[in-house]
């Protein structure tokens, strides 16, 4: 009976001796994401998304949270004061991105970068946006441009030529006005139907001042150059012409008063034209009628305004090694391809506008004929957002100011030198 209390004893030590040596299962990291919705269709694509990093990564469970862009700052903010902060989210490159990087909220992920690509690997503008004085603290999954989006059936039946898809081909201004005018249709003393709309708005604008050669900022954003730049003023009031003089775009007060969106407007044939970003090609080409993209109209040169969110660690992190995996997966082409796919997004890696890049993004069924032709906009022709550029204060205040040119009937030179004004304020406090 000792004998076999004794095995008894032995067999039970070594179980244990072998359990302790056993290697113990590690506990999940859990990270929290933040985003906002730009559609249904994005938020979908990014929970696929992250099914497949968590397929790839089973040592990280991520909890994706989304809520709305108009509040996703602030409470980003508060959260961070609060030491609750998510671990990743979303970061508005314009005006959000420098003003957090200012706070030093943001984890400074250079050397996480360094060591696993090559800033060649991602296109002239998204290097140019991730780029503060030497250091990354944000990495984008793609860019976005305006465009000009049109209605072909209203091109049809009128029997006038679509715009030219290669942006060297572009319109000028003035055959874009003229096609506008003549896509203008009045019945009984009221438009029923405007030939283009949109420019008015931010960014179409910005590009479009940028094509006249004119500038907004100097070079190294110390300093507004709006008021004395005869080009960007140029530019600022034969947008305003196309409202006020030729009558062939409407109000924003427009959409508001008929419940429309502008994807609607052009859908409907309420405008034959619609200056937007290229995001949403995802909804319009989901939209029962024939829809087609071209650059925007040149004054002198193309031009567009390239910009998109960046995803960024929180400085408070405690998972910095798994957050970071999490961003460079987001960055990644794996990530990103079905929402270019969709027409959300454009790429932001160099590898993706090589021929055999596009070919795996380029879908017909939601990119229109010729848009092969369109993809130089994006690359060749886009600057960075000046938004990106200056802070969220200088930023907002230039909008607020060009908003009496736009609406409110004031003298353009007025309103310039008041904005220029207390722009070069703001930005020379930002710069001590």
């Amino acid at each position: 009976m000792r004998r076999r209390t004794c095995l008894i004893s032995i067999v039970a030590a070594l179980a244990l001796c072998v359990m302790a040596l056993a290697p113990v299962a590690s506990a999940k990291v859990k990270l929290q994401f933040m985003g906002w919705e730009a559609s249904p269709l994005e938020t979908q694509s990014v929970m696929d998304g992250l099914k497949l990093f968590m397929q790839d990564n089973p040592d990280i469970e991520v909890e994706y949270i989304a809520g709305r862009f108009a509040e996703h700052h602030t409470k980003l903010l508060t959260m961070m004061a609060g030491g609750a902060a998510p671990d990743v989210f979303f970061l508005g490159a314009e005006p959000f991105y420098r003003d957090f990087q200012k706070r030093d909220v943001l984890y400074d992920i250079t050397s996480f970068f360094d060591s696993e690509f090559d800033l060649d690997e991602f296109i002239p503008l998204d290097q140019e946006k991730m780029l503060i004085n030497g250091h990354i603290y944000g990495i984008s999954s793609c860019i976005v441009a305006p465009v000009l989006y049109y209605n072909k059936q209203m091109f049809e039946e009128a029997g006038i030529p679509s715009p030219p898809s290669n942006p060297d081909e572009a319109w000028t201004w003035d055959e874009f006005v003229s096609v506008a005018k003549k896509l203008t249709i009045e019945k009984g003393g009221r438009v029923v139907q405007f030939g283009a709309y949109g420019f008015e708005n931010i960014p179409p604008w910005i590009p479009m001042v940028w094509s006249n050669q004119g500038q907004i900022f100097n070079e190294d954003y110390s300093r507004c150059t709006l008021a004395d730049d005869a080009n960007a003023k140029e530019a600022l009031q034969r947008i305003l012409d196309l409202r006020k003089v030729h009558k062939a775009s409407p109000d924003s007060s427009y959409m508001e008063n008929i419940g429309m969106s502008a994807a609607q407007m052009l859908q409907t044939g309420r405008v034959a034209m619609l200056a937007d970003g290229s995001w949403a090609l995802q909804e319009l080409s989901q939209m029962d009628f024939p829809v087609g993209v071209a650059p925007l109209p040149v004054f002198k040169v193309p031009a567009t305004a390239g910009t998109a969110h960046l995803h960024s660690i929180w400085k408070g992190t405690k998972h910095p090694e798994a957050a970071w995996r999490l961003v460079k997966f987001l960055s990644s082409k794996e990530y990103q391809i079905d929402l270019v796919r969709s027409g959300l997004w454009m790429p932001n890696r160099t590898e993706m506008y090589t021929d055999q890049g596009i070919r795996e993004w380029l879908d017909p069924t939601v990119h229109p004929p010729g848009f092969n032709e369109v993809i130089p906009f994006f690359t060749k022709y886009a600057r960075v957002h000046p938004a990106i550029m200056v802070s969220k204060e200088a930023w907002d205040i230039l909008a607020e100011e060009l908003d009496y040119f736009w609406h409110d009937d004031q003298e353009l030179d007025a309103v310039l030198q008041r904005l220029t004004d207390r722009v070069d304020r703001v930005l020379s406090a930002d710069a001590k």
